[in-house]
């Protein structure tokens, strides 16, 4: 049976039938989940995609954290559901306290929309095992507050306890505190990438397929429960 992976859906998101179509090349079933829904439907995985959650208000994602569907995802999450915040949505996982650190203001105060190489950290995660350690991919940026900022404490903890998931490769193009990309919780089940894997899913239409590992990976993930 094929994974069900939620796609929530906030008001200005607008990656999320971006990241449905991901689901499904990569072999999984996406579920539309609103943000409105108290219901996670019984899937085996969640999305929060990349937009502009309730217009980005106060900070980007403070006003999602509190939509009914997070009520039920916090705690199915800390519970250990595969979670995966793309942009937008690791800002919300951020807000919600599911991660740790922040996204803040790129460096030179200027939206990036470009394709970025990274490097992949970490392969225990549902989200990563599908890709080698040290495997460089292209996929998408795109963003204004994509800056990842932590504490010195904090970022350390999370570079010893193997909880960077991506970093940024060949030049860090937006002031992200160690070149960080994307990190993960401490059981490694919740994942936040600030790039966007599901716009390089397919060469016709993004820089390659490199970005398809995330949804195969969820998949195989799910099969072998």
């Amino acid at each position: 049976m094929a994974a069900r992976v939620g796609v929530i859906t906030f008001p200005g998101s607008l990656d999320d039938s971006d990241a449905a179509r991901a689901v499904a090349r990569a072999g999984g079933e996406p579920v539309p989940l609103w943000h409105g829904d108290r219901d996670l439907k019984a899937v085996d995985a969640v999305i929060l995609p990349g937009g502009f959650s309730y217009g980005d208000y106060l900070r980007c994602g403070a006003i999602a954290r509190f939509a009914p569907v997070m009520r039920e995802l916090v705690p199915a999450a800390r519970a250990g559901l595969p979670v995966l915040g793309i942009c937008n949505g690791f800002q919300i996982l951020c807000e919600a306290h599911l991660l740790p650190g922040a996204l803040t203001r790129n460096a030179g105060l200027r939206f990036i929309d470009r394709d970025v190489r990274l490097r992949v950290e970490t392969t225990a995660t549902p989200w990563t095992r599908g890709f080698s350690p040290g495997q460089e991919i292209t996929v998408v940026l795109k963003s204004g507050e994509g800056a990842y900022v932590a504490d010195d404490a904090t970022l350390t903890a999370l570079a010893a306890g193997g909880q960077v998931v991506a970093r940024y490769s060949g030049g860090n193009p937006n002031g992200s505190a160690g070149d960080i990309a994307g990190v993960c919780s401490e059981a490694g089940n919740v994942v936040g990438l600030m790039p966007h894997p599901e716009h390089a899913i397919d060469p016709l239409t993004g820089p390659g397929s490199d970005g398809l590992g995330f949804f195969t990976s969820i998949r195989s993930a799910m099969a072998g429960r």
